[in-house]
């Protein structure tokens, strides 16, 4: 007996630590779903919370978009978003959520439709994926659980798809966004290049669809309250311009928002390091005090 007790002893103190290391949440990174949209299967890649093959609950959803150049595997290869997750859900500063990340570079590169037409990405993502998470997976379905958040192209995504449908997010947090054209003239010079052809009506119009600083400046009174924002970008990013502006924008509208500008550029350790703080932020709305 007096042998067991030292091993006693060891198990009592290490076989929860080893325990609690092998806790956590899955990532998949290589998912699929049919889009009769884009007329492709469309990849995407997934975080499920550590219970979630346990629990009988639904859960709220976090859609987490990349930045051009990268996948749907971006957050998880680059961003650890598992390892992320996993301690803010661990430390109590976030809620078990599912956290959604999808491709937006294959086929065509970007979170928008093609003016022409010919490309509706955001056609697929409102109308195919977010029903298809839903129908899948234990996801809360009501705006109040669902939030999108996203780095420089996937920080553009972010502000355009909050702002075209603030009945669908209770919040958003666009990090280093490539916030769109800051006006027309800006747009032509991108946009006649990208979209060769594009009339000058529909350039404006597209413009005005696709520019955050346009939409914010033409925002509803109905809707300056209807999503928590979150936004962030770095001193030294080649995007802080466009972020300041769309700051300024929204104070002159009054619309609430949290403003941060912070040590760093466009790299992956300050999107890592804002990560925690995203969670966090979208937990607050997803909780009830």
């Amino acid at each position: 007996m007096k042998k067991l007790f030292p091993l006693i002893i060891a198990l009592t103190f290490f076989l929860p630590a080893a325990l609690f290391s092998q806790s956590g949440g899955k990532v998949f990174d290589n998912l699929s779903m049919p889009s009769k949209i884009l007329k492709m299967d469309r990849k995407y890649a997934i975080y499920l919370p550590a219970d979630y093959e346990t629990s009988q609950r639904s859960y709220p959803v976090l859609y987490l978009l990349h930045g051009s150049g990268d996948d749907q595997s971006g957050w998880i290869q680059f961003g650890e978003v598992k390892n992320i997750a996993d301690k803010a859900i661990q430390e109590g500063k976030c809620t078990a959520m599912i956290i959604v990340m999808p491709d937006g570079n294959t086929g065509q590169k970007g979170y928008f439709n093609s003016p022409k037409g010919d490309w509706n990405y955001e056609d697929f993502f409102f109308q195919e994926m977010i029903p298809y998470i839903e129908k899948t997976y234990h996801a809360r379905t009501d705006k109040r659980y669902r939030a999108i958040s996203g780095l420089s192209m996937g920080g553009g995504g972010t502000f355009m798809y909050a702002l075209h449908h603030p009945e669908l997010f209770s919040a958003a947090c666009p990090l280093s966004a490539s916030v769109g054209p800051v006006s027309l003239e800006e747009a032509s010079t991108r946009w006649e290049k990208q979209y060769p052809g594009i009339s000058k009506e529909d350039l404006a119009t597209y413009f005005s669809r696709h520019s955050a600083l346009e939409l914010v400046n033409n925002i509803t009174d109905a809707n300056k309250k209807a999503v928590r924002w979150y936004i962030d970008c770095g001193d030294d990013d080649f995007l802080n311009e466009g972020n300041c502006l769309v700051h300024i924008a929204m104070r002159k509208k009054d619309i609430p928002h949290e403003f941060r500008i912070r040590d760093g550029a466009h790299t992956w350790t300050y999107w890592r390091d804002a990560l925690p703080t995203v969670l966090e932020f979208v937990s607050q709305g997803f909780h009830q005090y």
